[in-house]
């Protein structure tokens, strides 16, 4: 019989992901709509550009949802160690639909290079793209800091998602300007600026979900503190193995500790209940196993 983990529900945590996916949702949904019917209206590669860029974020904003629903979910027989992978494999799609869109706006700008760029009106494009990178601003900060306070990979993907709209918005604009006061080409070229940032920002987002996923090691800097806060435990003497393993956005904890060979089993296990404690106590750490060992022993 398998053993499951006691789930503990954060209420405080899920009503920050709700608030979280609310805000996302609806700010897609919204910006793409405009996006696309202005691009659709102007004919600008710079705003198509954009506009497929904020479509893809309402298709990964419905993987959002489904994917944190998901985490969220308690410890059974089929994941005993609860559903927290969940989290990084959805930070994942929101790269793979920043890629889609990256691709989708070079391609756009290579064909209007081809068939030869033109200047784009200043009107309705440059306050679409303007309006567009301030309602990104007010939710890359708010994202942001949800992300922070539920220690969620996903969350800040699509907060990274978020800022990079800021600067593709941006970068269209400045594309669009560019075509009617130097050259008609500033357009196509601003669409690729577009996309190479959409690229970069994908693949460092991709790259660290990835490790999650992999069982990437915690940085020196994190384990360093893990070692000294187990050495701050009353009885433990030393720490002389140690390993860390993401799963999901939290850690898994595994450490040998030396303590005095002559205490009695009762009060060895009672040091080890209080490691256990503290390391589980840090936001990273998911959970820990503490191996006990006599002082000198480095089995």
């Amino acid at each position: 019989m398998q053993s499951i983990r006691e789930y503990k529900p954060a209420p405080e945590d899920n009503r920050l992901y709700r608030r979280a996916l609310w805000i996302t949702v609806v700010g897609n949904v919204a910006l793409a709509s405009v996006k696309a019917l202005a691009a659709y209206m102007t004919g600008s590669v710079a705003l198509l550009a954009d506009a497929a860029n904020s479509i893809s974020d309402v298709f990964y904003s419905i993987l959002l949802v489904a994917g944190l629903w998901m985490s969220r979910q308690p410890p059974d027989e089929g994941h005993p160690q609860g559903h927290h992978r969940f989290e990084p494999l959805v930070g994942l799609v929101v790269t793979l639909s920043m890629s889609f869109a990256a691709y989708e706006a070079a391609r756009a700008s290579i064909d209007r290079f081809l068939a030869g760029p033109q200047a784009i009106e200043l009107g309705v494009p440059t306050f679409v793209l303007l309006f567009s990178a301030g309602v990104k601003v007010f939710m890359f900060l708010i994202i942001r800091k949800l992300a922070q306070q539920t220690n969620s990979p996903a969350l800040q993907t699509t907060a990274v998602d978020h800022i990079s709209d800021v600067l593709t918005s941006l970068a269209a604009f400045f594309g669009i300007l560019g075509s009617n006061f130097i050259a008609p080409i500033f357009d196509p070229i601003a669409g690729l600026l577009v996309s190479g940032w959409i690229f970069r920002a994908a693949f460092l987002a991709g790259r660290e979900n990835l490790g999650y996923l992999t069982g990437a090691a915690a940085p020196e800097e994190l384990r360093e503190e893990i070692v000294r806060i187990t050495q701050s435990v009353p009885g433990v003497e030393a720490v002389h193995h140690l390993v860390t393993e993401y799963a999901g956005p939290t850690l898994v904890v595994d450490l040998h500790i030396n303590v005095d060979g002559d205490l009695s089993l009762r009060e060895t296990h009672a040091i080890s209940d209080r490691v256990i404690e503290a390391l589980e106590a840090m936001p990273e750490v998911d959970r820990a196993y503490v191996h006990i060992e006599p002082t000198g022993w480095e089995g």
